[in-house]
């Protein structure tokens, strides 16, 4: 129990899915907040004669979830939106990264802050970035990064990437894009020393994040897990995400993506993919028996045509599975609780079909499993005594829901529902889906500008 001190907030009347272990539901309840952490929740009314309770909330119409928790992201692309649309990953990248090569620190901030803003507003309160675009002479991306989400009170980790095969080694990106080896390890290094938190409630952690096998050396592979490990932090990187890159593996390595992760030591608890949407048997029993996690993106998987993720059959095997908003120049909309809708009726469309996914499942990957997938799930990812107090109230009481019955059916399968309020450490950070830390017209305009710089000084070559 919290101090009486404490300063006390009190939700009721509300529906609540908890998302706990046992999927705890209350058809009209309460939850009560002491200072950053859930203090009770329950049935009926709050308990009576709480100290300090400087705010009442009456939820009526609303449902509380737990905050959902983004496992994967490339917020500079949010300057690059709208182009190459009719691409695959492939080309797709051979498209872009001339362009994305040019970015600077301005342009990072700028695109932190438009990606940020649109997941927040839309129930995010845990996002992550998974950035490897570090041109020379840019400036501090990661420090611009991170400030953007400081700034707006959400909690983050940055998946710090890198690159180091360009196109000279055979890979994609231009050569004044990447890194080299020991400059990669550096600067990571000193990325993780100067920002990461361990502490229970860090706002800010660092993940160590080189690309993909298809942008890396095996030695910054190798290199690079053993750097997180030395640290004590995540790692991240992408997997499995195309037929193409399965065969590139192959051709390169002699082995499929997730035998090479497995040789250069990325498989792991303390590992997560994106993507993972080619599979076998034997690759979904190996992340089971290693728990390693997955962060599902089922948008950018149809938009860049790159095939259905097995989840349902990850999710029987034991495997971690979290969801992604991906990188909005392969998913423009930039909204993860569009996401929770997109997982279940994707699915739908494999071999599991109607079975594949159910509502309540989907929003467990959108916040409990997010949650297990950073490594944060004693902390965030439900509702429960003891856990940080990040929560969203969605409207569902509006004409978008009103004959839907089920709440978490309503919020799953129905149309974007508003957010009312979204907290993150006990603090409000959205209203009425308009964000209160940060100016978001003032972030459209910069967005604006910073995406035609961005395109003048591609084109200028």
């Amino acid at each position: 129990m919290a101090p009486s001190a404490a300063q006390r907030i009190v939700i009721e009347n509300c529906s609540i899915a908890t998302v706990d272990a046992d999927d705890t539901e209350y058809a009209s309840g309460y939850l009560v907040v002491a200072d950053n952490r859930i203090e009770s929740i329950g049935a009926g009314s709050a308990p009576q004669g709480l100290e300090n309770v400087v705010r009442r909330i009456d939820g009526t119409g609303h449902l509380v979830t737990p905050g959902l928790v983004n496992t994967h992201h490339h917020f500079y692309q949010w300057i690059t939106r709208g182009l190459a649309t009719d691409h695959n990953l492939f080309n797709w990248l051979v498209a872009l990264y001339p362009t994305w090569a040019r970015i600077d620190e301005q342009m990072g901030r700028v695109a932190a802050q438009g990606s940020l803003a649109m997941m927040a507003r839309g129930g995010v309160t845990t996002a992550m970035d998974h950035h490897y675009v570090y041109p020379r002479n840019a400036g501090d991306l990661s420090g611009a990064i991170i400030g953007a989400a400081s700034e707006m009170g959400v909690r983050f980790t940055l998946a710090r990437g890198s690159m180091d095969r360009s196109k000279k080694d055979g890979g994609l990106p231009p050569d004044f894009a990447v890194e080299t080896l020991d400059g990669a390890l550096s600067a990571t290094a000193e990325t993780v020393d100067r920002f990461h938190d361990a502490s229970f409630g860090s706002m800010t952690q660092v993940a160590v994040a080189p690309c993909s096998p298809f942008s890396v050396s095996t030695e910054l592979m190798k290199q690079g897990a053993e750097l997180a490990r030395a640290k004590g932090v995540r790692l991240h990187t992408h997997g499995s995400e195309t037929v193409e890159e399965e065969q590139f593996c192959k051709e390169l390595f002699g082995m499929g993506p997730t035998d090479y992760f497995e040789s250069t030591g990325w498989l792991g608890q303390d590992v997560w993919m994106a993507h993972c949407v080619h599979m076998n048997d034997s690759d979904i029993a190996a992340f089971a028996r290693t728990g390693t996690g997955v962060a599902h993106c089922p948008s950018s998987n149809a938009r860049l045509a790159a095939g259905i993720a097995r989840v349902p059959d990850m999710l029987k095997a034991g495997v971690p599975v979290g969801l992604g908003v991906d990188g909005t120049a392969s998913n423009e909309s930039g909204e993860l609780h569009t996401e929770l809708r997109n997982a279940l009726l994707i699915n739908r469309l494999g071999a599991h079909r109607e079975a594949a996914l159910n509502a309540r499942q989907a929003l467990r990957l959108g916040t409990y499993g997010g949650a297990q997938v950073l490594g944060r799930a004693a902390e965030i990812g439900s509702l429960e005594a003891g856990k940080l107090a990040d929560f969203v109230l969605w409207k569902l009481d509006t004409l978008a829901h009103a004959s839907i019955a089920d709440p978490v059916t309503a919020l799953v399968f129905g149309a974007a529902a508003p957010v009312t309020a979204s907290f993150v450490n006990g603090k409000q950070i959205v209203e009425d889906n308009r964000l209160l830390t940060v100016d978001e017209d003032a972030i459209a305009r910069a967005t604006r500008d910073e995406a035609q710089r961005l395109a003048r000084i591609a084109a200028q070559g």
